[in-house]
């Protein structure tokens, strides 16, 4: 028997510093109309989805940037969308910046059922970027400084099956899928805000969209399991993001991909079942994982040269590493 699951990945074009949360809002609910007549169960909505991505700037006080927070999940401009969601009957992740009661600061994403019932709630753990200010950046990516991170991956019991949640940077490491993968996870929700300029390196501006395409697909075939991969896309205040939004199989296959860089849907239908054909054969953790060999993913952070290979090397590992 086969449990069909209909998702539509609903990326959105920029969002400006002026764009008031009302109006972010009825951009949102028109994707999940748009869902909802495509026959969606769930829809799936960007990293900080409602506000410009915020860490492209430096303030001395952080404190100035708490109006870009939620407080409370839903609040009066977002309670809309739950409504919406419940009366259409289709649920929905959601990204956005998180203020909690005592003071934590978190880049968070909510999974919410269909009947606008909150399902589960995700915060990043992989925070890229910087902390400290480097004015020689054209836009800073700030997160460091404005998040903190959260503490694991865990999946959720919802629309039928096994679900997972990451964001953004958590998509390039490994570790973030094979984690929900243990887990027995069916379908891993990711939004992101990519800027395709890399300050750092800027040799990989050119290759942003293969190696967004690159994690997706090899995370989602290392590990048996759908991945909805959406972006907020387009030009934010001058900043170019990544588009490309995508629904991979199990396979590793593109089931379905955004090709503008504005306000789209694009929906497919998911098989959960379509994950046994590789948990079970291929990827089959019990029978072929070695996790007493793998000591090292847990055991260190940076990289670290085995004595007897640095010493070839003449004493200079060439990592700079520790």
């Amino acid at each position: 028997m086969s449990r069909i699951l209909t998702v539509g990945a609903a990326q959105t074009g920029p969002i400006q510093r002026a764009d008031s949360r009302s109006d972010v809002v009825e951009r949102l609910i028109a994707l999940l109309r748009q869902g909802a007549d495509a026959g969606c169960d769930l829809v799936v909505f960007p990293e900080l989805a409602l506000t410009t991505f915020f860490p492209r700037w430096w303030v001395d006080d952080r404190a100035e940037f708490d109006h870009f927070f939620e407080t409370e999940m839903p609040g009066s401009d977002t309670k809309p969308l739950f409504d919406e969601a419940a009366r259409l009957g289709v649920g929905f992740h959601l990204g956005y910046a998180e203020l909690t009661p005592d003071g934590h600061h978190y880049n968070t994403a909510i999974l919410v059922e269909r009947d606008g019932l909150l399902a589960g709630r995700y915060r990043k753990v992989h925070l890229p970027g910087h902390h400290e200010h480097e004015p020689w950046r054209e836009f800073q990516h700030l997160e460091r400084y404005y998040f903190e991170p959260g503490d694991g991956f865990s999946v959720f019991g919802a629309f039928g099956g096994v679900v997972g949640m990451a964001i953004c940077n958590d998509r390039r490491w490994p570790e973030t899928y094979r984690v929900l993968g243990l887990q027995g996870c069916e379908m891993a929700l990711i939004g992101y805000n990519t800027p395709i300029h890399y300050p750092p390196d800027p040799s990989q501006d050119v290759l942003q969209g293969f190696h967004n395409g690159l994690v997706l697909q090899s995370g989602a075939y290392q590990n048996g399991m759908w991945v909805v991969g959406v972006a907020k896309a387009g030009e934010e205040e001058g900043c170019l993001l990544l588009g490309e939004s995508s629904i991979v199989a199990p396979s590793g296959e593109v089931r379905a991909r955004c090709t503008t860089d504005g306000d789209e849907l694009v929906v497919a239908e998911c098989d959960l079942d379509m994950c046994s054909n590789y948990k079970d054969t291929l990827f089959n953790f019990g029978y072929y994982r070695r996790p007493e060999v793998y000591g090292r993913i847990t055991g260190q952070t940076g990289v670290e040269v085995p004595d007897d290979v640095a010493s070839s090397l003449g004493g200079d590992d060439g990592t700079g590493g520790t």
